[in-house]
């Protein structure tokens, strides 16, 4: 399978501090049930409250890796190919409560971090929120582009 090169930014159009993609990623506690049976992932404090609190937790969480591959999907979209994604990394910092009624809201914005003209690659740098908090930290995808 080839790299689709059509819709690829190229590496030297990218400076360093640049926002390149981003989005808000609603959660709901349907979110979770069906991330649940997606991943196998059937820990209670992913939904059911008094589990959750029965061990420190405010509520009901999302899962870490949910956050994750939120996080990153404006990268894999900018990039126009998931393969071009070679590292992806990120520090669990904050968890993500994920109210029966309101929801959550997971916000990313994508940075160029850095640039490798030699080898192709850019780091991406996330900045992942919710409620205006850093959920996940250090977190860098780095992209090979053309």
């Amino acid at each position: 399978m080839t790299a689709n090169t059509a819709h690829a930014p190229a590496i030297d159009t990218l400076t360093v501090g640049e926002v390149v993609a981003g989005g808000s990623f609603p959660l709901t506690r349907d979110s979770l049930v069906r991330y649940a049976g997606a991943s196998g992932d059937f820990n209670p404090i992913h939904y059911r409250d008094d589990i959750a609190v029965s061990v420190g937790l405010p509520g009901v969480l999302a899962h870490g890796m949910l956050t994750m591959g939120l996080a990153v999907q404006p990268v894999v979209d900018w990039a126009g190919d998931p393969a071009r994604v070679v590292d992806y990394q990120v520090r669990f910092t904050r968890p993500v409560p994920v109210d029966a009624e309101d929801g959550a809201l997971v916000t990313v914005v994508a940075k160029v971090g850095a640039i490798d003209t030699d080898a192709g690659v850019a780091r991406i740098d996330l900045t992942v929120t919710f409620e205006e908090q850093t959920v996940l930290g250090k977190a860098q995808a780095r992209v090979r582009l053309t």
